[in-house]
C-alpha cells in the first residue's frame, strides 16, 4: 500500500496563540511518528492569523529536533519569497543537524496577499517567472561544489536535499516532469486539474539523478471521528475557514458548528463543496473506503493527509483512524 504522510499548517485555534499551536505541531508529529507516517511537512503562508507556520524552516527544525525518524520538509517553501541561496543554507543546515531526514517542497505562490508579497521581497522584480531558474539554483547549490564555483551553501553544498515542486495548476507539473522531480498536487484545495496535472506530470516524465520514475503525491483533507456525523461537524471548522477566505475574513480557525447550512448561501456552500473535493470525512469505515476510491482513481503513490481540527485531541484522534484504515487497507492490498 502507498505511504501515507501529515500536511500541517500549524492551526492557531480560536482561543488560542502561536506557542500553543507550535506544542500541537510538536504532539501531533510525534504522534504520527508513532503510527508510521511517512513525512511530516509544514505550509509556509504569511499574514495569517490562524496559521504560524510562517518561518517554516524554523518549524521544521522544532518538529525534527521532537522527532528522531519521520521524514520532515517544508510543503512548501514559497520560492519566489527567498533567494535560493538562503534556502540552501536554511535546509543545508536542518540536513546536517537531522541528516536523512529532510525534504524541501517548493512552490510558486506567494503564500500571501499582495501586500504581504511586497512586504516581504521589498520589490517584485523577482516573481514566479524566475521560478524555473530558481529550482535550478537551488538544485545546483546542493550538488558537489565545483573548483570554479564562486557562491557556495555552506553548508547545503555536496548534501542533495530531496527537491520536490508543489502546485495546484498544471505549470508545476510540467517543470516537475522535466527536471525529473517528485510531483505534489495540492488537491486538498485546488482539485479542479488534478487529473490533468498527473496525466501530464506521468506522460512528461524525464528521468534523473534525483528520480528514476515519476512519483505523484496528492493532498486529501480526512477527518475522521467515532461516527460519520461527528466528523461533519469537525470538518465544520475547515468550511468555515473557506467561508472565511471567500468574505475577505481571514482569522483564526473557528469551533466546528452543529449546522453549517445557517452560515452561509447556496452559492457560497457550491463553491466550498467544489473547493474542498478531495475531502474524506466519516468514521473508520467511511473514511477507509474514501481512501480507497480515491487511490483506485488516481493512482497516487502517496497521500498527504491534511485535517484543520479545532480541538486538539480530536485531531490526534483522527490521524489514529487514519493510520488504522491504511493499516486495514495494506492488509487487503496483500
Amino acid at each position: 500500500m502507498i505511504p501515507f504522510s501529515v500536511l500541517d499548517l500549524s492551526p492557531i485555534p480560536q482561543g488560542g496563540n502561536a506557542a500553543q499551536a507550535f506544542h500541537n505541531t510538536k504532539e501531533l508529529a510525534q504522534h504520527a511518528e508513532r503510527l508510521g507516517y511517512q513525512r511530516y511537512w509544514l505550509a509556509e503562508h504569511h499574514n495569517m492569523v490562524g496559521i504560524a507556520s510562517a518561518a517554516t524552516s524554523l518549524v521544521i527544525s522544532h518538529v525534527a529536533a521532537n522527532t528522531s525518524t519521520i521524514r520532515v520538509g517544508a510543503g512548501g517553501i514559497m520560492l519566489p519569497n527567498h533567494a535560493p541561496l538562503v534556502i540552501a543554507e536554511q535546509f543545508g543546515t536542518l540536513e546536517s543537524l537531522y541528516p536523512g531526514r529532510i525534504d524541501l517542497g517548493l512552490g510558486r505562490a506567494p503564500g500571501s496577499d499582495q501586500h504581504t508579497t511586497r512586504a516581504l521581497r521589498r520589490h517584485l522584480q523577482d516573481s514566479a517567472d524566475t521560478f524555473p531558474q530558481d529550482v535550478q539554483e537551488l538544485q545546483a547549490y546542493f550538488a558537489p561544489a565545483q573548483p570554479y564555483q564562486a557562491v557556495r551553501a555552506v553548508p547545503g553544498a555536496g548534501l542533495g536535499v530531496p527537491l520536490w515542486l508543489l502546485g495546484s495548476s498544471l505549470y508545476s507539473a510540467q517543470l516537475a516532469a522535466e527536471l525529473g522531480l517528485p510531483f505534489a498536487f495540492a488537491s486538498h484545495f485546488a482539485p479542479g486539474m488534478m487529473h490533468q496535472a498527473i496525466e501530464i506530470y506521468r506522460s512528461r516524465f524525464k528521468p534523473s539523478a534525483a528520480l528514476a520514475k515519476s512519483h505523484v503525491m496528492l493532498g486529501v483533507s480526512v477527518f475522521a471521528a467515532g461516527t460519520d456525523q461527528e466528523a461533519r461537524r469537525l470538518f465544520t471548522s475547515l468550511q468555515q475557514q473557506f467561508l472565511g477566505m471567500i468574505r475577505g475574513e481571514r482569522g483564526l480557525l473557528q469551533p466546528p458548528v452543529d449546522n453549517i447550512d445557517a452560515l452561509w448561501n447556496e452559492g457560497e456552500r457550491r463553491h466550498i463543496e467544489q473547493t474542498l473535493a478531495c475531502s474524506v470525512v466519516g468514521d473508520l469505515e467511511t473514511v477507509q473506503e474514501g481512501l480507497e476510491a480515491f487511490v483506485a482513481e488516481t493512482g497516487a503513490d502517496e497521500l498527504m493527509i491534511t485535517a484543520q481540527i479545532f480541538d486538539h485531541q480530536a485531531r490526534l484522534h483522527s490521524f489514529g483512524l487514519v493510520a488504522e484504515a491504511h493499516q486495514l487497507m495494506t492488509a487487503v492490498a496483500l
